[in-house]
Order: C-alpha cells, then sequence, then structure tokens
C-alpha cells in the first residue's frame, strides 16, 4: 500500500496500468486498492500543481503566523476549525515553536489578504496576534519545482 501512495503522490495523473506495471500486479488489484484508500480517506483528494503566473492569474498567498490561548476541554481544536472553514483559508498547521497555528490564506489582493486578517481572524475570541508573511515568488510546491531554468553549465568539449 506504501509504495502505491507514494507512486500516487509523485503523479496522481498515472494510468492504472503504468500503477501495475510499476507494482507488479493486476489492473483490478490496483484499482480496487485506489478505490479503498478514496473510501477510508486515506486518499483525501486529487490535486494538481499550477503555475498561476504562467496561467496569467494574478493572486496573493500569505502565511500568517497566529498565536491563540487553548481552549477549556479542547485545546487548539476549536479555533483552528473556525478558523479552517473560512474559505479564504487554503491551510492550517497546528506548530510548535513561537505561534501557536500557520494559516495559508489566498487572495485576489494585498488588500483583500489584509482585509480577511483584520475583519475575520483577529477579531475571533482567543486569537492573541497575528504576522503575516506575503508570498512573492514561488520555486518549490509539494516537491515540484515551479519554474525550472537549470541550464547545462557543463563546459563544451570539442575534438
Amino acid at each position: 500500500m506504501r509504495e502505491l501512495l507514494e507512486l500516487l503522490e509523485k503523479d496522481c495523473a498515472q494510468p492504472v496500468e503504468q500503477l501495475s506495471a510499476i507494482l507488479n500486479r493486476s489492473k483490478e488489484e490496483v484499482a480496487s486498492q485506489i478505490k479503498q484508500l478514496e473510501e477510508e480517506k486515506i486518499i483525501v483528494k486529487y490535486h494538481p500543481i499550477i503555475n498561476w503566473e504562467k496561467a496569467g492569474v494574478d493572486k496573493v498567498t500569505a502565511m500568517i503566523e497566529v498565536k491563540i490561548t487553548p481552549q477549556r476541554e479542547v485545546g487548539f481544536n476549536a479555533i483552528a476549525e473556525r478558523i479552517y472553514r473560512f474559505p479564504e483559508v487554503t491551510s492550517l498547521y497546528l506548530m510548535s515553536g513561537g505561534y501557536d497555528l500557520s494559516v495559508m490564506v489566498e487572495g485576489k489582493s494585498l488588500k483583500e489578504v489584509a482585509k480577511f486578517v483584520a475583519t475575520k481572524l483577529s477579531t475571533i475570541d482567543g486569537v492573541l496576534s497575528t504576522a503575516t508573511h506575503f508570498m512573492l515568488k514561488p520555486y518549490k510546491y509539494a516537491g515540484v519545482i515551479i519554474d525550472d531554468r537549470e541550464e547545462d553549465h557543463r563546459l563544451v568539449v570539442s575534438p
């Protein structure tokens, strides 16, 4: 199962035939295992990686550090649940270190993200402080180099 998951994580668009050949299993067995992994929510979603800049779409991504006061009986979970339900939030992680939550937010502009922080995020009871960091350029996402411009730096050999 782990080998199949690793192959799907690298490229979820691989056909079942190719996966079965790599894993040396029948197509039916691989298809059945994928279906089971989806039903058990081990595979949660298939997600393409898109270079939005090349697609001509302007959007702003921000990573927001959030310090919160954990609530009795539920700890960080209740506030985290309120935050991840906002449509602007693309990812949310409980962190160790100087802040408690790392919130990834997307918007159409800096102003839209700033408005989200000021009117929605920072007004939640239990949120003590926020620090917003805007992403300027993606180089690598989910293990994929976004705009690989690696050039051949070898010297030309001539006879």
